[in-house]
């Protein structure tokens, strides 16, 4: 989204990896990550490679932007056993404040690049990521787009890959709670706006095209009584319901489900945000199905998800919903930069293909268009109104949720 008048950036702040001092148990973990660590004396005659991070820290998406950065400085701890260095590198992390503004971001990527960093990653925000995406083809460099959920990142270039999920996946992981699409019908309830509008088209595009009827039932935003919109959902007696929702009104929401019969006469499926947002559903949080791309714990204790958790710990953080965007990143970038520092080329054909285990399993950047097949979950929430916590009820495979190959590839992989 663009802004009326830009919001200036944070001053960059260059970061050098130090060991977090409680997280030395991480070493023996870290045996089982797919680079390899170098002591520091290893790095003594090899220059640093320095990562350009362009993220939130400041405006509506700056709590989402600090999870990918905690995640991001975890992988960093991880793969380094603490020390910094990887593959004989040590590794620097510049970091520059996009406070969600176009301008600002892709200015930020110039200034970077200008500077003679070929490695960039980040941004919360679809729209950013696209156009920071077209400046590093532009220029030529690296750009490994974080959590920002905009399908058109794949397929978009040869330069750009992404370390996140993306809306196709989040959708395809909700059609799959019920089955075979064929013949079932679904429902979307959203508010009516251009993230409502916009969930609507995807769910119809997505999960139509695997068999399902899907309409949809849009609320204005000035709306305070949803009787005759849970009205329209009980006559059509959809097999699933599909709910985006964002706003302050989302309790008041859940509540009218819960209360006039919605929750207990269909599957009701809306996504897993992040810890803060567990209590918006109130006591309608058991009945709710929810599609996760993570949530604490999800990857099933994995060495990865462990050696993450514990380092954002000990740096006084909490893992959260976008905390493994960073750490999958930082493994990306490693595998890029252990194939050569300086040759692009060899960087993008590293990555290429390239199949690894992470946070919530295992990861594979298809070659075609550069989508990063990963597992997505099923959860449910247990406990009460005010205090929930997320278990896990199943992995959905990354072949079941993966993206279409593009009809016209934008690159040749040859």
């Amino acid at each position: 989204m663009t802004r009326s008048v830009p919001h200036p950036s944070r001053p960059r702040r260059a970061l050098a990896a130090v060991a977090l001092a409680a997280a030395t148990g991480l070493a023996a973990a870290a045996c089982a990550s797919p680079t390899s660590a170098a002591s520091p004396a290893a790095a003594s005659g090899s220059a640093a490679v320095k990562i350009g991070i362009i993220t939130a820290e400041s405006g509506p998406y700056a709590p989402y932007g600090e999870e990918y950065l905690a995640g991001l400085k975890a992988g960093l701890n991880y793969l380094s056993h603490g020390t910094g260095v990887i593959g004989g590198h040590k590794v620097q992390l510049v970091i520059d404040d996009d406070a969600d503004n176009p301008a600002t971001a892709v200015n930020d990527a110039k200034d970077l690049i200008g500077q003679g960093v070929t490695l960039i990653g980040g941004t919360v925000d679809s729209a950013i990521a696209l156009q920071v995406a077209a400046v590093a083809a532009q220029n030529k460099v690296l750009y490994v787009a974080g959590p920002a959920a905009v399908d058109q990142l794949d397929n978009l270039n040869r330069y750009t890959f992404r370390s996140g999920r993306e809306s196709y996946q989040d959708i395809a992981t909700a059609g799959s709670f019920v089955g075979d699409l064929t013949g079932k019908k679904v429902v979307v309830l959203a508010q009516d706006s251009e993230f409502g509008t916009a969930n609507a088209t995807g769910v119809k595009a997505v999960l139509g095209a695997k068999g399902a009827s899907v309409s949809s039932v849009l609320v204005p935003l000035s709306a305070t009584d949803f009787t005759p919109f849970t009205a329209k959902i009980l006559a059509a007696k959809p097999d699933l319901l599909f709910v985006a929702w964002a706003g302050t009104n989302a309790n008041a929401l859940w509540t009218a489900l819960n209360q006039q019969g919605v929750l207990d006469a269909t599957q009701v499926v809306t996504g897993l945000a992040n810890v803060a947002t567990y209590p918006a559903t109130g006591p309608a949080g058991s009945k709710i199905t929810f599609l996760a791309h993570y949530f604490p714990g999800a990857g099933g204790g994995n060495a990865y998800e462990t050696g993450m958790t514990s380092a954002v710990k000990a740096a006084g953080g909490q893992v959260d919903l976008f905390t493994p965007d960073g750490f999958t990143a930082m493994q990306m970038f490693a595998h890029a930069f252990e194939a050569s520092t300086g040759d692009v080329n060899a960087q993008i054909k590293a990555l290429e293909g390239w199949s690894f285990a992470g946070v919530e399993g295992t990861y594979t950047v298809r070659a075609a268009d550069h989508a990063l097949l990963q597992p997505e979950f099923e959860a449910k929430l247990t406990g009460s109104g005010t205090t929930w916590t997320p278990q896990l009820v199943k992995a959905v495979a990354p072949d079941q949720i993966a993206p279409p190959l593009p009809t016209t590839p934008a690159w040749s992989t040859s």
